[in-house]
Parts: C-alpha cells; sequence; structure tokens
C-alpha cells in the first residue's frame, strides 16, 4: 500500500491554505469574554476570547488599534470582528481583529462614535464655545435626579465652600424613557431662571444607563445655554457627548461642586489680606504725606510774610545792636583820643606850669615876652602867676651867658 508522507510545513502550508479561501473565516463576529490580555510595547494587543466551551487566541496589531475605542481588559465581554487565520510557523489559527466593541453596548456604542464625529465635525466640542466658570457665584442650578447621591453630594461639597450659596434643582429623568425630555426642560428653565452656573449629571452607570447624555436633543441644549455648564456624569472613565459639548467636565459630581463654588473660606482670607495690605498701604501713604506737610509746613514758615516780617525785625534788631556797639566803641575810643589829648595838653598848659611856681610874662598889649629883645628898658611888663598879675617895669636886661 503506498503511503503519502508530508511534512509539517506542508500540513501547515495547506491549512492556511484552506483557511485563507474560507469567506466565512475572513469576515467574522466572535463574542466572548477577554482573559490573557497584555498591550505589547510594539503597540499589539494579544488577548484570548472565551466562553463556557472553549477558547480563541487573538491579536490586534497596532495599525488597527483605531477600531478600539475603549482600553480593553481581562473580564470584558466584548464582539471582535476580524479574521481566523493560521500562523504557518507553529500550526496555531487565531482571530486577527480590526473592531472590538463592548458586547451589549456595541450599537449604542456605535451610535455613539457616530454622533460624537458628526458634533465634533460640527464644531460643538471647539474650545473657542467654551464658556468660563466664575470664580464667585450666588446661584447654583444643578440638573439631576431628586433622590440620588448626585445631589446630595453637590449639596454637601457647595455649602461646606459656601455656605450663602443658594441652590436650585430641577428634578430631571437621568435614565430611561423621556429622561434626555427632561434633561433639556431642567437646563432651560435654569438658563431663563438665569443662575450663575449650571451642573448637569448624575452617578456612573453604564452606557445603557448613561445613555440620556449621549442624545443629540441634550448635547444642542448645552451648546446652545447660554449660562455655563459643568458636566458631572458618571466616573471618570465615562465620557458622554454631554462631558464633550460642555463648558467644563467634571469627574464626579462632587469635583463639579467644586469646580463650580469658590471656596468662601479663601475668599475671607484673601479679603483679610488684602484689608491688612491696604492698612499698610494706607499708614505708609499717611507717614509719607505727614513728612511731606511738616516739610511744607516748614518751607512755609519761612517763606510766609510773618517768618519774613520777623526775620526783617530780627536783623534791624542786629544791625541796631551792632550800630549801638559800635557806638560805644567809637565813643569809647574817642574818649580814650581825648583823655589822651587832655593829658598831653595838660603837660603844656601853662596853668599847670604855673601851678609849678612858673610865671607867664608879657608886654603891655599882651604879647608873649620870650627874649630880653622883645622888651625895652622903663618898659612896662605883666607878670602872671597861679593867683593873678603883677605889673612891672624893666630896669635892666642881662644877657644869658652860655657856655
Amino acid at each position: 500500500m503506498n503511503k503519502n508522507v508530508y511534512s509539517v510545513g506542508q500540513v501547515n502550508r495547506y491549512v492556511k491554505n484552506m483557511f485563507s479561501q474560507d469567506y466565512f473565516l475572513k469576515n467574522v463576529y466572535v463574542k466572548g469574554e477577554v482573559s490573557n490580555c497584555v498591550y505589547h510595547r510594539t503597540g499589539h494587543i494579544y488577548f484570548s476570547l472565551k466562553d463556557e466551551t472553549g477558547v480563541i487566541n487573538c491579536v490586534m496589531f497596532a495599525g488597527s488599534r483605531r477600531g478600539l475605542a475603549f482600553q480593553m481588559k481581562n473580564g470584558d465581554m466584548v464582539i471582535a470582528h476580524g479574521s481566523v487565520e493560521t500562523f504557518e510557523r507553529d500550526g496555531k489559527y487565531q482571530l486577527y481583529a480590526r473592531d472590538i466593541t463592548l458586547d451589549g453596548a456595541g450599537l449604542l456604542y456605535e451610535r455613539y462614535l457616530a454622533l460624537k464625529a458628526e458634533l465634533e465635525e460640527m464644531g460643538m466640542f471647539a474650545d473657542e464655545y467654551k464658556q468660563p466658570i466664575p470664580k464667585h457665584i450666588r446661584t447654583l442650578g444643578v440638573v439631576t435626579a431628586p433622590t440620588g447621591a448626585a445631589i446630595q453630594d453637590i449639596r454637601k461639597v457647595s455649602l461646606q465652600r459656601n455656605p450663602f450659596l443658594q441652590i436650585i434643582l430641577y428634578p430631571a429623568l437621568v435614565q430611561g424613557d423621556g429622561a434626555a425630555e427632561s434633561i433639556v426642560r431642567g437646563i432651560e428653565m435654569l438658563d431663563n431662571y438665569g443662575v450663575d452656573v449650571i451642573i448637569v449629571g448624575r452617578g456612573g452607570g453604564s452606557i445603557e444607563d448613561l445613555w440620556a447624555f449621549n442624545e443629540e436633543i441634550v448635547a444642542r441644549a448645552i451648546f446652545d445655554c447660554q449660562t455655563p455648564i459643568i458636566s458631572a456624569v458618571g466616573h471618570q472613565t465615562d465620557t458622554t457627548i454631554a462631558d464633550w459639548v460642555a463648558d467644563l467636565r467634571a469627574a464626579t459630581p462632587s469635583n463639579a461642586a467644586e469646580l463650580a463654588v469658590g471656596d468662601y473660606r479663601a475668599v475671607v482670607d484673601t479679603a483679610v489680606s488684602f484689608k491688612d495690605r491696604l492698612n499698610y498701604a494706607m499708614r505708609g501713604k499717611l507717614d509719607l504725606y505727614q513728612s511731606r506737610l511738616d516739610q511744607f509746613q516748614t518751607r512755609f514758615q519761612y517763606l510766609s510774610p510773618q517768618s519774613k516780617l520777623r526775620e526783617q525785625q530780627q536783623y534791624l534788631a542786629d544791625l541796631s545792636d551792632r550800630l549801638d556797639t559800635a557806638m560805644e566803641n567809637r565813643i569809647r575810643d574817642r574818649r580814650h583820643t581825648l583823655q589822651l589829648y587832655l593829658e598831653r595838653f595838660q603837660g603844656l598848659s601853662p596853668l599847670r606850669k604855673l601851678n609849678q611856681g612858673y610865671s607867664y610874662v608879657a608886654d603891655k598889649d599882651g604879647r608873649t615876652i620870650t627874649s630880653i629883645q622883645d622888651v625895652e628898658l622903663n618898659s612896662k611888663i605883666a607878670i602872671s602867676v597861679i593867683d593873678g598879675t603883677i605889673e612891672a617895669q624893666v630896669t635892666g636886661k642881662h644877657p644869658e651867658i652860655r657856655e
């Protein structure tokens, strides 16, 4: 009996060709639970899909990552779309995934992606349309369920930050039939009422639970609202269309309250700080102006007519004192000079000579006789002594003989 013997490679190649020729395996959807999920550094994702009957190995290459719109992890129920092929070297087959969606939410998720792309193309997510959130508000509008944890968290955090805040709640349906319309009415009513900021949100949940916030009418109501809106839908991993359109997205309702309501204590502390700085600045200004005023007063006193008059009076008084002093000095000098003259005059005075025993001789005409030549014999002469005049007659003249 003839036996056909084939190599391992030939068998693997044959199987690969069979798989590649099967149209069903080229475009197949496989549903299962994710296990052994590994994000490789190259960008490829390796994982397995399993159910109660078996396991199939899967891979999504980096070039196909656009077909995965969420972070896949072990335990997720997904629907993987791709082709089943064999890896010739190992002789194993696996699913080469091109698109992966969460099971049960696949159709909704596709609707979500389609609406998101449409609204983004229309510019409804653009930053230039985002309104700034006021730092300090007086009224806060909230669109959420009246009995959920979201409103309790918002009230608690808001009133802790500002006990004087007014919170206006619109009790909306946030899940099920009519939820989207209820949310829209709440946004429009609070916008017309004139609150400072609106929080729109609810707690977390599945994509079905959060679907009202993915409706186009809700997105347009948020976009058209004149009041700044903060979205607070679910937890940080749950992103809805409302989050993309809103002016600001919060991870949780509590976080939304923190973003919307300024801390009253911080405002008070800031006001106290400003007051202290203002008082310090005022004191500095007052001290500066007081110093300038003192300088001006000093200059005014110096330049004032009274000051000038007092200055001239003082100057005149000084001149008068100097004049009196000069006069006294001049008189004293003149008296001293006169005294010297008197002393000299007394030394030359005939009377003083007479007091010393001398006499004054004059002729009959009163001329002083200083020589024997001034008189004639028998002429009369007058001799003045200290107590009177003696009349005499010249009886003789005798010249003085000098050796």
